[in-house]
């Protein structure tokens, strides 16, 4: 690697990663001192094997894997309140990342599965700097580069975990890291088995209850490696109840699920239920404080009698009302019936001619899988009326 930087910034300037030869290390440092820069020297740093960089800046961490530091300087960054960053590294990791610098001073740096460097350690740091005090705070949003490493799914559970919010035990199994292990035990001794894909797919990979193969899963559902990142060994929770919770465009807040398990509902295969004052109340209450931390959020919940957990989060509010999936205007619309399924629902977005819409006919819960289906599509969705039915 060569960094070139002017006598008046020890901010680099140019950065060349990879050079792959005595030749090529020649050439790049003299172009680099013809122009008046001061040129570093190191030895290449393998940016593929799993870990991560990026910069530690006052109350802010930001990080990407397959980069180099020089990643904040482009899209799909993870950003973070500094402590919930290191929390989530050294979860994901195993080891707490040696980046306790002072919040006005600014840090490249780069972490590792496996002990890299002249130290022979998992953290390395790339450039340092001190800063005036910024007051610049993190960006939390996703999917972003590291999201999609270890899963959305894995991703939306860790910040809700990093939260303090009742998260269950979950071991995550993942194609690029070791596995890792966070959230509560929940007192039962019984497993659900969750993929994990590198972005949200409603409702299309496998969610079961009962431990089996995760590696003949993985080769079932993806057998190139293109869509799942991860299997989820996790911690059943008695339930008592279970659904899920939206924010709609009106700024209402939308809780739905049913008696016992929550499967069938999400997939929507069995309709809502009116729940008990007293379900309705603590999943509320979890709401709120997802939502002190994150904003406007959607999440799946279980509730055993006593707590309220968190099963899946997602950041952002909807563009559902009572009677509109996703609001718009179509030059025809498509009737499609909910009984016919998730799977014909997505071959029936797929077919879809340009200016077309849905209409749903039969009864469906908005924050169901049917509902995220169509909401990701960004196609005009309304439901039918009584009267259409």
């Amino acid at each position: 690697m060569r960094r070139g930087h002017t006598p008046e910034s020890p901010l680099s300037r140019e950065f060349i990663y990879g050079i792959r030869s005595v030749d090529e290390a020649v050439v790049s440092a003299e172009r680099l001192a013809s122009e008046g820069l001061f040129v570093i020297a190191n030895e290449t740093i393998d940016i593929h094997d799993g870990g991560v960089s990026g910069v530690a800046m006052g109350d802010v961490l930001e990080f990407s894997p397959d980069d180099t530091p020089r990643c904040v300087e482009k899209p799909g960054t993870a950003s973070l309140p500094r402590h919930w960053g290191i929390g989530a590294l050294s979860l994901v990791y195993g080891f707490r990342p040696d980046i306790n610098v002072p919040r006005k001073s600014r840090l490249e740096f780069s972490i590792h599965p496996r002990p890299r460097g002249w130290r022979h350690t998992h953290t390395l740091g790339w450039e340092f700097a001190e800063v005036e005090s910024t007051g610049i705070r993190a960006r939390l949003s996703w999917p972003n580069r590291f999201s999609r490493m270890i899963g959305d799914k894995v991703f939306g559970l860790l910040v809700a975990h990093l939260a303090g919010l009742p998260v269950p035990q979950t071991t995550v199994l993942n194609r690029r890291v070791a596995p890792f292990t966070f959230g509560r035990p929940t007192g039962s001794s019984e497993v659900w088995l969750r993929t994990s894909p590198y972005e949200q797919v409603p409702g299309k990979f496998t969610t079961r209850k009962g431990w089996s193969d995760p590696f003949e899963l993985l080769g079932q559902e993806d057998p190139q490696g293109n869509e799942l990142a991860s299997v989820l060994s996790q911690a059943a929770v008695p339930s008592h109840y279970a659904g899920a919770a939206i924010m709609t465009a009106d700024d209402k807040i939308v809780i739905e699920g049913k008696a016992g398990d929550g499967d069938t509902f999400m997939q929507g295969t069995s309709l809502p239920e009116d729940l008990p004052s007293d379900v309705r109340n603590s999943i509320l209450e979890l709401y709120r404080r997802a939502s002190s931390f994150l904003g406007a959020v959607r999440f799946e919940w279980v509730f055993d009698g006593k707590v309220a957990w968190i099963v899946q989060l997602h950041r952002g509010a909807t563009q559902t009302t009572a009677d509109v999936l996703v609001p718009g205007e179509a030059e025809h619309w498509v009737a499609f019936d909910v009984k016919e399924g998730l799977e014909n629902l997505r071959k029936a977005i797929s077919h879809l001619e340009p200016g077309a819409g849905l209409v749903l006919r039969g009864e469906v819960g908005l924050t169901s899988h049917v509902a995220d289906v169509i909401r990701r599509a960004g196609v005009p969705a309304r439901i039918a009326s009584s009267r259409e039915n």
